[in-house]
């Protein structure tokens, strides 16, 4: 396999760890909805959770006893903060707040330790950050050929990139010791799919290691289709195979052909769609999806498709110049 079929295989590692990480935290929190205490003495408030109102005594009425009950779930998980961080830290993310997504994601570290997203997420605030720093996600970076088939130059020794492997990899431990727990633990089979898509991305495009990378990549895409599998609704997931199928499939037919024999397949009409599915209904990676679609419009000569994903985006993250950078460059394109 060729350098440049390696290096294009590598991208679509980014798409894919991209969106397992975020798909796992859309089902987060309605995992963490669990009622509270109905006897007294209530328990301490958890960590980053309000203390409990005083139960009822049974020398209340019943009707009144019955009436506390029921509110109190919905009390406590109304002001439960910690699964906004992980909405607060992904919208800081995409707004190039980076030291800022950090915070949120670490301050979920402390309360839900156990949990392998926020080490995860972490990880997608470090690489995210590198790959704003080098234009990865650019139209100069998707629409000129020799970059957008061979990545980044330089040297990978001056690109390392430490802070981003060692929290992939404690995710990666938490994620893989869930599974041999519940090997359908769709938890941790998303942050597994990231840590996968990430890395194979890293490999690829910062240190060059291009077998590892295309192993990775198929390896994260696999794991976007199970997940699909499972649950057709997590809409995020489908960033991964969008991805995938479309950058495979702007690959002249004899690589196509090369790369089907490896068991990756490309179809550039199916990965838009699949990208749609995303943009019109998916949560944490809807972003995400939005600018990979804008881009593709632009490989394709669509511009006119561009500008309203691109408006969007630019509206929704103010702080973030990359996307009324490229809405002005779609405009241009059309006159």
């Amino acid at each position: 396999m060729s350098s440049a079929l390696r290096s294009r295989m590598a991208l679509v590692g980014i798409a894919a760890g991209f969106a397992a990480s975020l798909t796992f935290c859309a089902m987060l929190s309605a995992a963490q909805e669990t009622p509270a205490p109905t006897t007294p003495p209530n328990p301490p408030a958890q960590p980053g959770q309000p203390a409990q109102p005083s139960v009822p005594t049974q020398t209340e009425p019943p009707n009144q006893q019955a009436s506390v009950k029921s509110a109190q779930p919905s009390t406590a998980m109304a002001a439960d903060p910690v699964p906004a961080m992980l909405d607060n830290g992904f919208h800081k993310l995409y707004g190039l707040d980076f030291n800022g997504a950090r915070e949120e994601f670490q301050a979920y570290q402390k309360a839900r330790p156990n949990d392998p997203m926020g080490k995860a997420a972490e990880a997608a605030s470090y690489l995210f950050q590198e790959f704003d720093a080098k234009g990865i996600l650019t139209s100069d970076f998707f629409l000129n050929d020799e970059r957008f088939f061979k990545g980044l130059e330089g040297d990978p020794r001056a690109n390392a990139n430490a802070p981003f492997l060692n929290a992939n990899s404690a995710a990666r431990t938490l994620a893989k010791s869930q599974l041999q727990t519940n090997p359908r633990d769709t938890n941790a089979m998303l942050v597994l799919t990231m840590a996968d898509g990430m890395e194979s991305d890293y490999d690829q495009v910062i240190e060059k290691k291009q077998l590892p990378a295309v192993s990775l990549t198929k390896q994260a895409e696999n794991e976007a289709s199970q997940l699909l599998a499972i649950d057709p609704n997590l809409k995020d997931a489908y960033v991964a195979l969008g991805a995938g199928h479309y950058i495979v499939g702007c690959l002249p037919g004899v690589k196509r052909a090369f790369l089907w024999f490896g068991g990756i397949h490309g179809d550039k009409e199916k990965g838009m769609e699949e990208m749609k599915n995303a943009v019109a209904q998916g949560h944490y990676l809807q972003p995400f999806a939005k600018i990979l679609l804008a881009l593709a419009y632009r490989r394709e000569h669509q511009s006119k498709l561009a500008c309203p994903l691109l408006a969007s985006l630019t509206e929704q993250f103010p702080g973030n110049p990359l996307f009324a950078k490229e809405l002005a460059l779609a405009n241009q394109a059309q006159q």
